[in-house]
């Protein structure tokens, strides 16, 4: 599979696969070396089921070693805990192993724009699980704040957000950061999730995750 993608991957003109790897601990390598080079990359491509160090720990240290790099998760169908886990840990997407070539670079060009991708087949059962028992965390955020975490979960980037609403990127971040941290969320993709079930967005859909 890393194979059949890596050929995938490097065939689309706007993308360069600039390394892979076999497990968590060559892929912190791999980071370490293309970062001494000047090369860190854009977006990592995550399986989080690998052993010894699975995808979840080996996102953690990616982020917290090189915090500009986006990471997309891939995982099964069966992997909810793990899918949640990995979104803790600064994931800022995941899509099925099924997927289609092109939906996974389709994926990478949207973590590299900042934005959100979220398998719908994974995110239901999600919503689901954060429904049963959440507290209303939207009687904590100024009305404002609502329409940034709505924007933050129809999968706006930063950019977006300041075009629609009218105000400077700067000031966007910042309500961004105010929102996650009201919430209590350390990711936006998390925060999206959470817009979901507050019912600020519509749920994915499954022509969002599958084109035929």
């Amino acid at each position: 599979m890393r194979q059949g993608l890596h050929a995938f991957l490097d065939g689309e003109p706007d993308l360069e696969v600039i390394a892979d790897a076999s497990g968590g601990e060559e892929a912190l390598e791999v980071c370490a070396r293309l970062d001494s080079e000047g090369r860190v990359p854009d977006v990592v491509l995550m399986d989080l089921q690998m052993s010894p160090m699975d995808g979840i720990e080996t996102t953690r240290r990616v982020r917290e070693r090189f915090p500009e790099v986006e990471v997309v998760a891939l995982t099964s169908f069966a992997e909810k805990e793990r899918v949640r886990a990995a979104l803790e840990s600064g994931a800022s997407g995941y899509l099925l192993k099924d997927s289609e070539p092109a939906e996974v670079a389709a994926a990478l060009r949207s973590a590299h724009r900042g934005e959100i991708q979220l398998d719908p087949a994974v995110t239901r059962p999600l919503i689901t699980e954060l429904g049963a028992g959440g507290d209303d965390v939207t009687s904590l955020l100024t009305s404002r704040e609502l329409e940034v975490l709505r924007l933050v979960g129809a999968g706006k980037a930063n950019k977006e957000i300041a075009a629609e609403l009218v105000i400077s990127e700067r000031t966007a971040r910042t309500h961004v950061s105010n929102v996650l941290r009201k919430i209590g969320v350390s990711s936006r993709t998390q925060a999206a999730v959470l817009a979901v079930r507050e019912g600020l967005v519509a749920p994915p859909e499954a022509e969002g995750a599958r084109s035929g």
